[in-house]
């Protein structure tokens, strides 16, 4: 057995260090180009308020990009415009790293940026109740064990036939368009949780062709009831 397999299984069931005893519930939603993730997150989220009626503080809510944006960019103190390159998993490089810290007191390092987005996000999914849709969610929150990982995928023309039907593309930018999307989200994914590491790893993969969203929604709250994420 590998030494990293080692310390993430004897790392698996320890508290993480947030402020709140019990971290999550936490819900994480990736998917495939093509597949409806919004639908599923928003219909899930819907369903949960519906049948527990909780109070409006433990409501579930969705853990949007904007949010997050505009609180790295309070905490950073930088234009929300400066931080959202990191939602792409790009990087500045060393150039233009070495000509900002020259040019402004205020220069926050690659590092700096990513490391604070990814606090807010494992901070805001501590407090629970929360599905985060996207942003590398799942290599961020992976240790949380009050948390379940989704992954919605489909066969790959299905997925080209439901782009061009949204964004009334030609098959071939389609299809582009695609494989595009996809490499950009694992790349997100990567970017956050390192390469070749089980923290990248989902509880449940959907077939989004075959699957109704409602569906999905009925499958992932029975997980959630069987893991006692709600009661």
């Amino acid at each position: 057995m590998s030494t990293a397999l080692i310390k993430y299984l004897s790392e698996w069931n320890k508290r993480p260090s947030d402020k709140y005893r019990e971290p999550g519930p936490v819900v994480t939603i990736s998917r495939e180009m093509g597949c409806p993730g919004k639908m599923v997150s928003s219909t899930l989220i819907e369903e949960l308020n519906k049948r527990y009626r909780l109070k409006d503080d433990l409501a579930w809510r969705w853990l949007a990009k904007e949010e997050i944006l505009k609180i790295a960019s309070a905490n950073l103190g930088m234009p929300k415009e400066e931080i959202d390159y990191v939602f792409e998993a790009k990087r500045k490089g060393i150039m233009l790293e070495i000509l900002e810290s020259m040019s402004t007191k205020y220069y926050k390092s690659d590092k700096h940026i990513q490391n604070t987005v990814k606090h807010i996000i494992r901070s805001e999914a501590s407090k629970g109740h929360v599905v985060i849709l996207g942003r590398g969610g799942v290599a961020i929150t992976r240790d949380i064990p009050r948390s379940l990982h989704i992954h919605l995928e489909a066969p790959f023309e299905w997925r080209v036939l439901r782009v061009q039907e949204i964004y009334q593309f030609e098959p071939q930018e389609a299809e582009h368009y695609v494989r595009e999307i996809d490499r950009k989200r694992e790349e997100i994914r990567i970017y956050f949780g390192g390469i070749n590491t089980d923290y990248l790893r989902f509880d449940i993969t959907f077939n989004a062709m075959t699957l109704s969203v409602q569906e999905i929604v009925d499958i992932i709250i029975h997980s959630m009831e069987v893991r006692n994420l709600i009661v």
